[in-house]
């Protein structure tokens, strides 16, 4: 990765984070809805942008690439102003790079979804590419439909919603690089556990998401369990058959923030069906859910991605991964309601950030 991408990548990350806090420092920010530039400079703007780049396997950003990473900036700022006929065109226009990029590298038709032998992380890969393309495209829908048609009314049927959309192919190009660090075991039942574990992933986040647009909380709360118990299955299967290589620390710490934000949604769901719900008291809850997703379990996988080239490198010292766990469990979440927590957060963020683009090899000795 060129050193002008991480830059890019780093400022985007670090304007990410920022919007998330403006709350505290911009007189009546709460009419300025700053949570998409939060979510979608990161999940969208940063983590498609890598996505891209990985799955070209190219050592520069491409054309593509680049054209991409422009786009999805201006749909980001598009969006939080509020100006949908433009961030529509973007959101196709930007649907038929990934789709580009897809087909290239794989098929149109993703028949190898359906292969028993076909391996697991090919297809994490594909659905990673397939669930972006079709994000965008949802995206551009439901702002056509809320702004200009209004044929469907739901609810939770707004672009805000669709975050989830970018940030779950973050998700499967984490588990792609997972299941391709699984070797030496190809009997038939541990090639049946890891297709198990993929479709569940995947059928199981979009039966979901369907359940929130209905708002049946009952449902929601038996997939989320399901959820649960294939990220456990994941987990066993990565011990069990994954190399031992550096990038192993940070994913397997990545892991963890997944099962936290597992557990967090559980609550959540608990919570939000109750009498006692309402929006103020689940807000850090709600937080404490969100930061774990993005910058513990997505940055873990960026991190990995980013440097592929690299390691051995610094990132997997466990000073950072204390640090990294400490940032966004205990600082992150007080940071949306104190100030010192968030100057705690925004320093310890940008470091974190900064050793994963810019840490220097490490001496094959120590490792």
């Amino acid at each position: 990765m060129s050193t002008a991408l991480r830059i890019i990548l780093l400022g985007l990350m670090s304007a990410a984070l920022l919007f998330g806090f403006l709350h505290l420092f911009v007189p009546g920010a709460t009419q300025y809805n700053f949570e998409r530039l939060h979510i979608f400079l990161f999940n969208l703007c940063s983590g498609g942008t890598v996505l891209i780049y990985f799955s070209e396997s190219k050592p520069m950003l491409s054309t593509k690439g680049r054209l991409f990473l422009i786009l999805a900036v201006a749909y980001a700022i598009f969006a939080f102003a509020k100006l949908y006929l433009a961030a529509v065109i973007i959101a196709f226009s930007l649907a038929v790079i990934v789709d580009s990029v897809r087909v290239k590298k794989f098929s149109l038709f993703p028949i190898n979804f359906f292969k028993q032998d076909a391996p697991v992380s090919q297809k994490f890969h594909q659905a990673s590419l397939l669930c972006l393309s079709m994000g965008l495209v949802i995206s551009a829908l439901v702002i056509l439909n809320n702004e200009y048609f209004k044929i469907i009314s739901f609810p939770k049927l707004k672009l805000d919603t669709f975050f989830l959309g970018f940030s779950f192919p973050i998700s499967l190009i984490t588990l792609a690089v997972m299941f391709s660090f699984m070797k030496g075991d190809f009997s038939k039942s541990i090639l049946r556990l890891k297709n198990v574990g993929f479709w569940i992933v995947n059928l199981g986040v979009i039966i979901f998401f369907l359940f929130i647009l209905y708002e049946k909380f009952v449902p929601q709360l038996m997939v989320t369990t399901i959820l649960f118990l294939s990220v456990v299955l994941i987990y066993y299967l990565y011990t069990k058959l994954g190399v031992r290589v550096q990038q192993k620390n940070f994913l397997t710490s990545g892991m963890f923030f997944l099962w936290y934000t597992a557990v967090t949604g559980i609550v959540y769901i608990i919570l939000a069906s109750s009498s006692a719900y309402t929006p103020e008291n689940a807000k850090l809850l709600m937080r404490m859910h969100s930061f774990a997703a993005l910058y513990g379990w997505n940055l873990s996988g960026l991190a990995v991605i980013c440097r592929k080239d690299d390691f051995p490198i610094r990132l997997h010292s466990k000073t950072i991964i204390v640090v990294h766990w400490i940032t966004v469990i205990f600082f992150a979440p007080l940071g949306t309601y104190y100030w010192p927590f968030t100057a705690c957060t925004i320093i310890c963020y940008v470091f974190i950030l900064y050793m994963m683009l810019f840490s220097k090899a490490m001496p094959k000795s120590i490792i």
